[in-house]
């Protein structure tokens, strides 16, 4: 029974780490003037639309060190004006994390697409206080976040965004508010690309530390077949994977 309750907490950690910070920009930034320093004038000004429809092959892998159990999955995942939808394609590994993790957190995503989440956490002068931070080593510029709120989805951490024109590369934090009473910090870092002119998430990885369950690893990375009606990929399924791990 205490197993089954902490790998149930993964669920909506799960759902909670692939939404948040997602939709980067949301419906508009500021309509006033952000001022602050240049590179902060240009991140909170650049020319963000969103995506109309995409579809994208996700790869999902999980692991619970307490347990020694981990699982994977890659599933179709799209949206558009009718919703968000998935279909999954091939799994493999423990079958409780891929039933009532993997499948339930798809679930929460969907109820929470529909219920306007993403647009909700959107990094925003509504949603976040931003602070330059300067040049960091990799050549990427650090603006702090400061959540103006502790709302569901929002991160407390970091952005990094390139210098030259303050577009999104990276996003490194914590939620400020954790998904569950058991859950007591989740980690992410999400990575950026644009396509078709559209900001997309190419990649996130998070650590959740989660009361007698220890601590759980999520991953997931996005293979974009189209994004607005253009076609980037025809992406499939990874080769299956052996795994020995307990179910």
């Amino acid at each position: 029974m205490l197993r089954g309750l902490c790998r149930s907490l993964l669920v909506p950690v799960a759902a909670a780490l692939v939404i948040a910070g997602a939709n980067a920009a949301g419906p508009a930034k500021s309509t006033a003037s952000p001022g602050g320093t240049p590179i902060l004038q240009r991140f909170l000004t650049i020319h963000d639309p969103d995506p109309t429809e995409f579809r994208v092959m996700r790869r999902v892998d999980a692991r619970s060190e307490h347990f020694g159990q981990s699982a994977w999955m890659d599933v179709w995942t799209e949206a558009d004006r009718g919703g968000f939808r998935y279909r999954i394609v091939s799994e493999g590994g423990s079958e409780y994390i891929r039933s009532k993790v993997f499948r339930a957190s798809l679930e929460t995503e969907r109820k929470m697409w529909a219920d306007g989440s993403p647009a909700r956490a959107a990094l925003t002068l509504a949603n976040y206080e931003f602070e330059d931070a300067g040049v960091q080593p990799d050549g990427l510029t650090s603006l702090t976040l400061k959540p103006r709120r502790k709302g569901e989805l929002l991160i407390d951490g970091s952005i990094f965004v390139n210098p030259d024109d303050g577009d999104l590369v990276r996003l490194e934090g914590r939620l400020v508010k954790a998904p569950s009473f058991w859950t007591r910090r989740v980690e992410i870092v999400r990575w950026y690309k644009r396509f078709a002119g559209v900001r997309m998430p190419v990649a996130l990885e998070s650590v959740a530390h989660i009361l007698i369950a220890g601590k759980s690893t999520f991953r997931v990375t996005y293979d974009y077949e189209t994004v607005n009606g253009q076609r980037f990929g025809s992406p499939g399924p990874r080769a299956q994977q052996t795994d020995a791990s307990p179910k």
